[in-house]
């Protein structure tokens, strides 16, 4: 009999954390990633990452129609580069041609 009271308790605190969950999703205060139903269009996107040394890496970021190349390292990070997309998209398509 208390093994059962046991299982219902913790059924209960799951009942209790999936509706406070659902709860503050429908009032935009909480984003689970993987269950929202949301589908559109990235604003900011990794596109490639280069590692240079195994404390430095150039990484490009795509960011709405611009693209931006950073270096990180362990001292912070800096902006190398700031172009239009539409330059490295060319570039990118024209180098992967067969």
């Amino acid at each position: 009999m208390e093994g059962l009271q046991q299982i219902l308790a913790v059924l209960a605190v799951f009942g209790l954390l999936g509706g406070s969950l659902w709860w503050l999703k429908g009032r935009g205060m909480a984003h689970v990633k993987g269950i929202s139903g949301r589908t559109g269009t990235k604003f900011l996107e990794r596109v490639e990452r280069l590692p240079l040394s195994p404390n430095t890496a150039l990484h490009l970021i795509r960011m709405g129609d611009r693209a931006i190349l950073i270096a990180s390292s362990p001292t912070g990070c800096q902006v190398v580069e700031s172009s239009p997309w539409a330059h490295v998209d060319s570039g990118i398509s024209a180098d992967h041609r067969p």
